[in-house]
């Protein structure tokens, strides 16, 4: 009977943080698909404010503290009052989250600059490429092992950016620059070197960490984070009186006044998924898993781009989402295959997702 009880036990967090993965992984597609589309609606139709859409990118940290709050109610039926605190965050772990923060507010210029200049299919291509940033940081930084598939994964996803790179090209619009395109080219690229540091830098944080960290730790950490990017984006909207010209740029907008303030909320709510999404998969999983989510989507995105914006739909493309999907299905099997040889680690090491 004592042989039959261990697997149970076993088996259950090991459901409960797969299905936390899964979650996680949806709430980052929602965010990494839609966020590019409502950031260049906002561009394509008469805003021009880049530090002002840098600060939507995080400006709805505030919402995390719903989730935060249910977090707590939910312990405090487990433990004591005195025992339970509403947050769980260390001081050493505050400035890790902040110091992230600060560079992720800089990443959110650069990233919002190139989405200005660039259509969504070439922003979202060159974005692409902060998998293979990420996978040399995670290598330095958390010493990510490596295994055929995931070096077949990234492979085939960085195969996929640059035969999207291929007719790049073309896409730059007719009413811009050579140096203002070459301008965004770059500071997207920044971006994605950037995002591609930031990602296993949360992992490190979470390593490091001299508490356990658990998905409600996670949620504060993530409110830190984009609370410090919000206060990085809010001095550049100050220092570029972005607060005085809000009003006149919402009464000009070609659609409209109601609808300016409505696609500014919806950036906001839509780029926290993303944030959240992103250092979740970290928590159940790695940094790199990350970034081949965010990597694997980009042909979609080029796709809701053509729906949406009317953006041209090369072969290239179609070339493109058959090697993402190569890829994306190739990192899982590999992943299936380890959690086979080593159940206990994968059991161990995803049962602190207790709130």
């Amino acid at each position: 009977m004592e042989v039959d009880k261990e697997p149970e036990s076993n088996t259950a967090p090991t459901r409960k943080a797969l299905q936390l993965l899964i979650v996680n992984c949806v709430i980052l597609a929602i965010g990494n698909c839609a966020s590019p589309l409502m950031t260049r609606l906002y561009f394509i139709h008469g805003g021009e404010r880049v530090w002002f859409s840098s600060w939507l990118q995080t400006g709805a940290w505030p919402i995390i503290l719903l989730p935060i709050a249910c977090a707590y109610f939910h312990r405090s039926r487990n433990r004591p009052t005195s025992q339970n605190k509403l947050f769980l965050m260390k001081p050493l772990l505050f400035l890790a989250a902040a110091v992230i923060g600060i560079l992720t507010g800089f990443d959110n210029y650069l990233y919002v600059y190139g989405i200005s200049r660039l259509p969504v299919s070439t922003s979202s291509l060159i974005i692409a490429s902060q998998l293979a940033f990420t996978a040399g940081f995670a290598f330095v930084l958390v010493k990510q092992k490596f295994t055929s598939y995931s070096i077949n994964a990234v492979f085939l996803l960085s195969i996929g950016a640059g035969v999207l790179a291929m007719h790049s090209s073309s896409d730059r619009p007719a009413n811009e620059s050579n140096r203002e395109y070459v301008l965004g080219f770059l500071m997207t690229l920044g971006a994605a070197a950037l995002y591609g540091f930031i990602l296993p830098l949360v992992e490190l944080t979470y390593k490091k960490a001299k508490q356990e960290i658990s998905y409600a730790l996670v949620m504060e950490i993530q409110m830190v984070m984009c609370l410090f990017a919000t206060g990085v984006c809010t001095i550049g909207m100050l220092v570029n009186n972005d607060f005085k010209v809000i009003p006149r740029e919402a009464r000009e907008y070609e659609l409209g006044e109601t609808n300016y303030y409505v696609i500014a909320i919806c950036t906001a709510i839509i780029c926290q998924c993303f944030f959240l999404g992103a250092i979740g998969v970290i928590f159940c999983a790695s940094s790199l898993l990350s970034g081949i989510i965010i990597a694997v989507l980009l042909p979609v995105t080029e796709i809701l781009a053509v729906i949406f914006y009317k953006e041209s739909f090369h072969a290239e493309k179609g070339v493109a989402l058959a090697l993402s999907l190569w890829g994306f299905l190739s990192y899982f099997y590999g992943e299936i295959k380890e959690s086979k040889k080593n159940k206990p680690t994968f059991g161990t090491e995803m049962a602190s997702v207790s709130v």
